[in-house]
């Protein structure tokens, strides 16, 4: 079977085209499968290392998708074929795509007047979409009943989709748990999406996305909630991946060793 995966720290990035990550989402809703897909950054991948649970989260996901240039440049240097599957691209994709399937979608996550923003902005960009349910939740760990309200509500609104912005990691662990209680096809952790789609958040200019500046646009307009995130973050990422590589090298480097016949 072809590679598609490649190891970056803690778990394996499926490194697809872009319109790969599309077809297989939808495939989910037309073949009645329940599946995740998780949107990795450089950001999650480090949260992946540091907590064990978030990393089986991500083993277990259907779909693990390099949403920061780094994870792209590095599948590429694997050999593989990778795009950027950046989470607000995404969910218009498959918000277009699924025009023509009549699916529903389900928004989950942020505050009341930014999903009235984001079903607006949506509908207006794509007339006929369907939402039909739309929760913005406490700011708070739900209690078990409350939890079960929640999958109760959504499974009600019978959506194909849900979408969902609660900044990472708070999203991929919710995904990892509310998957075995919904019923929906796929469930797509999409992040500030939310806030970019509602206008109330700017996004980089594209030639800084495809720079891998992103990270310094947004860091400029949050300097306060962002600068651990990525003052410290990305030069420890950038470590580590170094380690790892020099790693697999030597262990590679052993092997071919290991292959050669001995000379007396």
């Amino acid at each position: 079977m072809k590679q598609e995966t490649v190891p970056v720290l803690s778990i394996a990035i499926h490194a697809i085209a872009f319109r790969e990550a599309v077809a297989r989402i939808l495939a989910w809703v037309a073949d009645g499968k329940r599946g995740y897909a998780l949107l990795c950054t450089t950001h999650t991948a480090l949260e992946c290392l540091d907590r064990p649970p978030m990393a089986e989260i991500a083993r277990k996901a259907d779909l693990v998708l390099p949403d920061g240039m780094p994870l792209v440049w590095i599948a590429r240097r694997a050999g593989l074929p990778a795009e950027r599957v950046y989470g607000p691209d995404l969910m218009l994709a498959v918000c277009e795509a699924g025009l023509f399937r009549n699916l529903r979608h389900c928004l989950y996550g942020a505050t009341p007047d930014t999903l009235v923003r984001l079903a607006s902005n949506l509908t207006e960009r794509f007339p006929g979409l369907r939402i039909v349910e739309s929760i913005a939740p406490p700011f708070r760990e739900l209690t078990e009943p409350e939890k079960q309200a929640m999958a109760d509500r959504i499974n009600d609104a019978k959506p194909d989709i849900v979408w969902v912005g609660l900044g990472t990691p708070k999203q991929d662990f919710w995904v990892g748990e509310f998957r075995k209680r919904l019923n929906a096809a796929a469930l797509i952790p999409v992040g500030a999406a939310f806030d970019f789609h509602a206008g109330r958040v700017r996004q980089a200019p594209r030639w800084m996305m495809r720079a891998g500046l992103e990270w310094l646009f947004r860091l400029a307009m949050e300097p306060r909630r962002l600068w651990k995130r990525y003052l410290i973050g990305n030069p420890r990422f950038c470590l580590l991946w170094l380690k790892q590589t020099l790693r697999q090298g030597s262990a590679a480097g052993n092997s071919r060793d290991g292959a050669r016949p001995s000379s007396k």
